[in-house]
Order: C-alpha cells, then sequence, then structure tokens
C-alpha cells in the first residue's frame, strides 16, 4: 500500500558520487566509501571530464557511468532517475568531506524515520573551506531559512543522505551548483523529516583544483532562491512587486495632486499617465500572486500525495 513504512533488515544503500576532472582524487573517495559501506554500491557519473576520472574510478571497483549535459544539477538529475536503492548517499567527488561519517548519518535516517539528513561542514581550515565560501553559504542559508523555513544551517553542502521517497519525487530541475538550494526548499516545502549532523570537512589532495566559481555560482544560486520564491511563494513575490509598484506610483502622483489642489491643474499629464500605470500595474500584479498562490498549493499538494506514495523504508543498518 502507497506510503505505509516497509521493513528493510538490509536496505539498498547507493553512493552517489558526481565527478567533473577528479582524477586525482576520486580513487581515495571510492576507496573510503568502500572501506565503511561495504554493502553499498558506489556510483562515479562523469560529467564530461577532460582527465582520467572515468577510468581511475573504474580501477577502484565503482560503477561508472556519462552524463554529457554539463553541470552538477543535470548529473543529481540523471542518478536520482537512473538508480534503484533504498538508501542514497550523495557526496562530492573531490575528498574534502568524511566518508567515515556516512554510517553514522544513515543510522540517523533509519532510526529517526528521516528523508534527508545533510551534513554540515565543520572545519577549522581555512584552505579548505575558505571566508568567501563561509560567508556565502552563511548569507544563502540565512535568506532560505527566513523565507521557507528555519531547519538547515548548511544548506549548500555536498554530502547529503536521502530516502528512496526523497529521491524518487524530487523534481531536480537545477542544472548547476544551484542543486543543494533546491534540494533543500524540497525538503522544507513538504514538510519532511529531516535533520543536520556535523562532519568533518577538509582540504582537497595537492594538485586538485575546486570547480566552484565564487561570485558566479553565487549568483546562480541567489537566481535559483528568487525562481524558487516566485515557484514555491508567488503571493509574497507579486505582493513585493504590487509593494515597489504601488510606493513609485504614489511618490510620483502626490506632487501633482498638491499642484492640483494649489492650482486646480494638472501641469505634468504625462506624469499623471505613468502614475496611473503603475498602480493599475500593482494592482495585476496582487491579482497575479493571489490567483498563482491558489495553483501552488494545488501542485505542493499533488507532490506531497506523490511523496507519501512512495513507501518510507524502516530498518536496522
Amino acid at each position: 500500500m502507497g506510503g505505509v513504512a516497509r521493513r528493510i533488515d538490509s536496505p539498498k544503500i547507493a553512493v552517489l558520487i558526481p565527478c567533473y576532472n577528479e582524477e586525482l582524487a576520486i580513487p581515495q573517495v571510492v576507496r573510503d566509501f568502500r572501506t565503511v559501506l561495504p554493502q553499498a554500491k558506489i556510483y562515479v557519473y562523469d560529467n564530461n571530464s577532460k582527465d582520467r576520472t572515468k577510468e581511475v574510478a573504474a580501477r577502484e571497483g565503482a560503477i561508472v557511468k556519462t552524463e554529457p549535459l554539463q553541470g552538477k544539477g543535470n548529473v543529481v538529475r540523471r542518478m536520482f532517475a537512473d538508480i534503484e536503492a533504498d538508501i542514497y548517499v550523495l557526496v562530492d567527488g573531490d575528498d574534502t568531506y568524511d566518508a567515515a561519517s556516512a554510517p553514522a548519518m544513515i543510522r540517523t535516517l533509519l532510526e529517526s524515520e528521516l528523508d534527508m539528513v545533510n551534513g554540515r561542514r565543520i572545519s577549522e581550515i581555512q584552505a579548505a573551506y575558505r571566508p568567501g565560501h563561509r560567508f556565502g553559504n552563511v548569507l544563502l542559508t540565512t535568506l532560505v531559512a527566513a523565507i521557507f523555513g528555519r531547519r538547515f544551517t548548511d544548506m549548500l553542502s555536498g554530502y547529503r543522505v536521502f530516502s528512496r521517497r526523497f529521491v524518487k519525487s524530487f523534481p531536480a530541475l537545477a542544472a548547476g551548483f544551484e542543486i543543494e538550494t533546491e534540494l533543500t526548499v524540497h525538503a522544507l516545502e513538504l514538510r519532511m523529516p529531516t535533520t543536520e549532523v556535523d562532519t568533518p570537512y577538509k582540504d582537497r589532495p595537492v594538485g586538485s583544483v575546486s570547480k566552484l566559481r565564487t561570485y558566479r555560482d553565487g549568483w546562480r544560486i541567489l537566481m535559483t532562491i528568487l525562481l524558487l520564491v516566485k515557484e514555491e511563494r508567488p503571493l509574497h513575490f507579486f505582493a513585493a512587486i504590487f509593494f515597489l509598484l504601488t510606493l513609485f506610483s504614489l511618490a510620483i502622483a502626490v506632487p501633482l495632486f498638491i499642484t492640483y489642489i494649489d492650482t486646480g491643474l494638472v501641469p505634468r499629464f504625462p506624469t499623471a499617465v505613468l502614475a496611473t500605470g503603475s498602480m493599475l500595474l500593482a494592482f495585476l500584479s496582487l491579482a497575479c500572486g493571489l490567483i498563482l498562490d491558489t495553483v501552488t498549493l494545488g501542485r505542493r499538494e499533488a507532490k506531497r500525495m506523490r511523496y507519501l506514495d512512495i513507501p518510507a523504508p524502516q530498518g536496522s543498518f
């Protein structure tokens, strides 16, 4: 029966590792997860690497596949669609995350019957977690928390454990590093049971280079947040536009009213037209927000029913 928890004594575990030019790091990542999760299948999805990522990952025993569409979001979408498992461990292939934390994260998910466990990065190494990245993470996480709910403190972590019903109900629309934001908002919007656990974060291997571009990717994540606000909170989004247009209309209309009261004339007729048009657009925006809010509620209910139709695994690990 859909939505009924099923007992799994030995859950099928899949470790998902998206990769782009990680020849130096991926062998150690595969070895570490093979050691701590010997029963898991380890999947490495190569994203058009120009080095020997695929060869060295296959040599370590990983199941290697390719995703031609560039971007981490495209790789995660493909992984979630292709791979069948009960528990999914998603981790970056740069050897900065602690594989030894995975068993505890999986146990937390199963024992507490959760849908996502987020690995909160703990590091005192400046080179591993640069101040600019820390600041951007805090800023963007705080913004998402203010809009969608305050349940995570490291929204941009690349280390997470998911239930099957999270993975198979996730729409995965992002193309790049915005995928972490989309994963977080999906959990918040459907009010899924989640938690966050501390996990060590370390330097990349010598010679390995980060693919994250602080300003470019930060801007894209910010735009993703705004898009998600429009899609998931349309009344808030269009009400903000209504408020701005109303302020603008009143600001240019008040002097006209003062002049009209004093002289009985409207000397700046184009300004009067602009004020009227702005006010009309303001109320049109508010009407759009009200209509789209009803549509979004229906979409959210449909996603929730799809989520509940997938059994939640229970078991021991």
